[in-house]
């Protein structure tokens, strides 16, 4: 639908945008069991490269992350609990926090590789756990020396509130001076902001607040802050003075050792400096240092915090997020999701099919055209029918459903859960439930995935969904697989559809090997979808859809009908027999229902009892030969209808790419059925 001017807005874009070479670099920090690896898994890629730091056996996590239009690298660290003082295992992940893949000059001497092959980081995302806040922004503290964005994820907020834990978020951000965002990693909420905040942080180059010591260390140290305030040191470590300051007065073993090597002819005075501030403090510049931090960081929590009464507001809000996002329940939530989408399938959807394309199929069953003309009427007719029946039953419900929870805010929760299970064929978890519609049709399941997905992760899904069985390869299905396979065959056809799509979903990362960037899911809050918009997004989604599968669907209705008229069905099942007799071991008469599956599957049932001349089919066809043909036409090349859409949303080269591979794996399972099933036979 083309928008007027006065329809169409300006957005402002955030300057300078953060793609391509000029990406952001991410580094996320905090100590052990502050919830960092469950908050990089919940943005992270379908590809995560993961490596030792140098010379350690801590191992890090590095991948791609699209925050809206910006792009970054995220590289989650190994837990680490101050910045003193640090073994080597934690002293490599300072390193990389001061420099990244540089080396300054104080380090030249050492012969290991930097502690990661990656760029220093622009901006630091601090885990904590808001239920242990104290020790934790010790830490903090430390790190605001660096001189670095910084960003606070106050995690696990959810168990904060329950213990009673009350945080004043803005309070601790303006005494901070950075973003402070409450997060449940697990459940997904607050990750987008704290990705959006962390972006916007070094955009508009926010930096912490200075936390100084206390007055009288300041006094006490400023002899020795004097004393370092030199070019040359700066020039040697490449880290701000206040940090090198601190470092230096906590008697830090990596700042020492560094100074003595490359600057001994200073180290007497330093040392004496140390010294002196010593004598003037109650304990040891190091133990001074610290308590001065804990306290600071108590007052801190004392403005910023408090304890009462646990917050129990357990509205239909709360208890919707937990039947959607607890990382147990929130599987069962999806399969409800599903389960209604089941329904709509093959309830009101077979339902809506009996009242509109069947009654007109049946309403124009005694009208049998011999003249050539009569015969493409005919052929278009059906061609509309066949529209009608995708569009009516399947499409607008289908696309109609898929709005509805956009708009609730329950897809994005669902696409939050099952992302880790969808990484294990290389997708996001927001293609899932167009996976699920492809039970009804393949249309508008290959819509859907366009409209949440897009670039290679649109290509793959849409390839996979052509072998989600359709409504009407179900039917067929059903019909014959119930009737002669019985539970257990039918079981079986649809378990081997999940492992083919599996099995093709590994190996499509072989062919696309370039993988999506992570996605930071938004979870918004629950909203009473709008009928209207409902509509209308429905309209944009089928509409162009439309233009494309409608004279593909009418003119292959008129060429098979033709071919059907001249008769050549003889020639259409002797150009087959090399499928379906000498392959499949297939009567050759069905090389006729085949072909005209390509229109609509559900032909081809029909087509099945006319070229046997029989209801009856098992008289003619064993179970064998039965089990073999259903896996085949499972498998085999999806409707025109589906072929168009594809046509409009992955191309050309990908549209025709997906005939094949469907046709290559129909007959490659069908023939490995065949061969199980003949030894087991004969065994």
């Amino acid at each position: 639908m083309k928008q007027t001017p006065e329809q169409v807005s300006n957005i402002p874009l955030p300057t300078p945008l953060f793609r391509g070479e000029k990406h952001l670099h991410i580094a996320l920090v905090g100590m052990p069991n502050s919830g960092k690896r469950t908050l990089f898994n919940a943005v992270s890629s379908t590809s995560v490269e993961t490596g030792e730091m140098t010379g350690t056996h801590s191992v890090y996590s590095e991948c791609s992350v699209q925050i809206g239009l910006d792009e970054a690298r995220l590289v989650s660290l190994p837990g680490i609990q101050s910045l003193t003082n640090l073994p080597h295992d934690d002293l490599v992940t300072l390193q990389y926090l001061l420099w990244g893949n540089q080396r300054p000059l104080v380090s030249a001497h050492e012969q290991d590789s930097p502690p990661t092959p990656f760029a220093p980081p622009d901006v630091i995302i601090q885990v904590v756990d808001a239920t242990a806040l104290e020790r934790h922004l010790e830490l903090t503290f430390e790190l605001s020396l660096i001189g670095k964005p910084m960003v606070l994820a106050l995690n696990m907020m959810d168990e904060a509130r329950k213990k009673g834990i009350h945080i004043n978020v803005q309070t601790l951000s303006d005494r901070l001076g950075i973003p402070v965002i409450g997060t449940v990693a697990h459940m997904g909420q607050g990750i987008a902001n704290l990705f959006k905040a962390a972006a916007q942080a070094v955009r508009e180059g926010e930096y912490p607040h200075p936390q100084p010591p206390s007055e009288h260390i300041v006094k006490a140290l400023q002899p020795l802050n004097k004393n370092l305030h030199d070019p040359e040191l700066q020039k040697a470590f490449c880290v701000p003075y206040s940090f090198l300051l601190m470092q230096v007065a906590s008697g830090d073993r990596y700042f020492i050792d560094e100074l003595k090597q490359h600057f001994p002819q200073r180290m007497d005075e330093i040392q004496h400096l140390r010294t002196t501030a010593e004598t003037s403090l109650p304990r040891s510049l190091e133990e001074e240092i610290h308590a001065d931090r804990h306290h600071r960081v108590a007052s801190l929590l004392e403005a910023a915090s408090r304890l009462g009464p646990a917050l129990d507001r357990k509205n239909w809000r709360y208890w919707l997020d937990e039947i959607f996002l607890h990382p147990q329940w929130g599987l069962l939530g999806s399969l409800g999701v599903f389960a209604l989408v089941l329904f709509v399938v093959f309830e009101v959807s077979v339902y809506l099919d009996s009242i509109t394309a069947a009654k007109l199929i049946d309403s124009l069953a005694n009208w049998q055209p011999e003249s050539t003309f009569g015969v493409v009427a005919r052929a278009v007719t059906d061609g509309l029918i066949g529209l009608i029946g995708i569009v009516i039953p399947y499409m607008i419900p289908l696309v109609m459903l898929l709005v509805w929870l956009e708009q609730a805010g329950i897809m994005q929760r669902i696409a939050f859960v099952v992302d880790r299970g969808f990484h294990k064929i290389g997708l996001h978890g927001g293609v899932a439930l167009p996976f699920l519609l492809g039970l009804g049709c393949n249309v508008p399941a290959i819509a859907g995935a366009a409209a949440v997905a897009s670039g290679r992760d649109r290509i793959v899904a849409s390839l996979l969904i052509t072998f989600v069985p359709c409504s009407a390869r179900s039917a067929i299905i059903l019909a014959i697989g119930g009737k002669y396979l019985g539970g257990i065959g039918v079981f079986t056809l649809f378990m081997l559809s999940m492992i083919v799509i599996a099995v093709l979903g590994r190996l499509l990362n072989k062919r696309y090997p370039e993988t999506g960037p992570g996605q930071v899911i938004e979870i918004p809050h629950y909203a009473m979808p709008n009928l209207r918009e409902i509509l209308h997004q429905t309209w944009l989604r089928t509409s162009d859809i439309l233009t494309i599968v409608t004279p593909l669907l009418v003119g292959g209705s008129i060429v098979l009908a033709l071919l059907n008229h001249i008769g050549a069905d003889t020639i259409i099942n002797t150009a087959f027999t090399p499928v379906t007799s000498w392959w499949l071991g297939l009567p050759v008469v069905l090389g006729v229902p085949i072909l005209f599956g390509v229109l609509r599957k559900e032909l081809s049932l029909l087509m099945i009892y006319q070229a046997l001349g029989s209801f009856e089919i098992a008289t003619l066809m064993d179970q064998v030969q039965i089990m073999t043909f259903l896996v085949f036409l499972t498998f085999y090349v999806p409707c025109i209808s589906t072929f168009a859409v594809m046509l409009k949303t992955i191309g050309r080269k990908e549209a025709f790419f997906s005939v094949g591979l469907s046709v290559a794996t129909a007959l490659l399972v069908s023939g490995i059925i065949r061969g199980l099933l003949e030894l087991v036979r004969w065994a």
